[in-house]
């Protein structure tokens, strides 16, 4: 089993003991349901050879979140994660619409001030459906989702 993997493996077993011996978490479902997509994206993109660096990154003087941020080889990546249970009223990648595409950005040059002023960088949108009974979510990864401004 690779390393990846296994920390996917016992991330999910200490979630499980948590569920089973902690006060039961009192937030809404939906938030539970994003933060459980945004953990099943972090290790699908580990797998498919994105070195993670950061993830829930918040500016102290910009408004807004990016959920992860990795490296696809030699291209910085900021992903935004949408997750949802449900295909049939829009996709959940139409949610990253033009002020939310601004506040990403505002957030993603304050991270780029920290990095080398040549890094090439783009943002990613994933879109994961948990549908139906099925405990496998469903991935559809758009690189380059919208342009760099």
């Amino acid at each position: 089993m690779s390393s990846g993997r296994l920390t996917h493996a016992a991330i999910r077993a200490l979630d499980w003991i948590a569920d089973h011996t902690l006060r039961p978490d009192k937030s809404p479902a939906h938030l539970r349901t994003g933060r459980r997509g945004e953990e099943d994206v972090y290790f699908y993109l580990r797998r498919r050879g994105y070195v993670m660096v950061a993830r829930n990154f918040r500016s102290p003087i910009r408004r807004g979140e990016i959920d992860l941020i990795g490296w696809d080889k030699d291209v910085l990546c900021f992903i935004e994660v949408k997750t949802r249970t449900t295909r049939d009223v829009k996709p959940a990648e139409a949610a990253v619409d033009r002020e939310k595409q601004r506040n990403l950005t505002a957030v993603a040059r304050e991270y780029l001030r920290h990095l080398a002023p040549s890094c090439q960088w783009r943002f990613d949108v994933v879109s994961v459906y948990y549908e139906g009974q099925s405990r496998q979510p469903q991935f559809e990864v758009f690189q380059s989702a919208f342009p760099v401004a």
